[in-house]
């Protein structure tokens, strides 16, 4: 396996188990878990994307990132003014 494929399995991994683990109400939305894992697992495939390059996924993963980053740095922030 070359490296593009290595990081994006891990990438994609992480999305779908973060699915999962919310489908199976493991974790919650509103919780920090699932937003960083969708944060993680979409900036690992979007960079991953950019090597393949493959642009029409580096801005779906990218912008995917971009809102789990927004909604973490949200629920982190309320979390502080408690």
């Amino acid at each position: 396996m070359s490296f593009s494929e290595i990081t994006g399995s891990i990438g994609v991994s992480i999305l779908l188990v973060a699915y999962l683990l919310n489908m199976l109400k493991i974790i919650k939305t509103e919780g920090l878990v699932y937003p960083l894992l969708n944060f993680i697992g979409a900036g690992i495939a979007c960079f991953t994307s950019w090597l393949i390059p493959y642009i029409p996924f580096v801005i779906l993963e990218g912008v995917w990132a971009l809102v789990s980053l927004a909604g973490l740095m949200r629920k982190l922030k309320v979390k502080s003014e408690k």
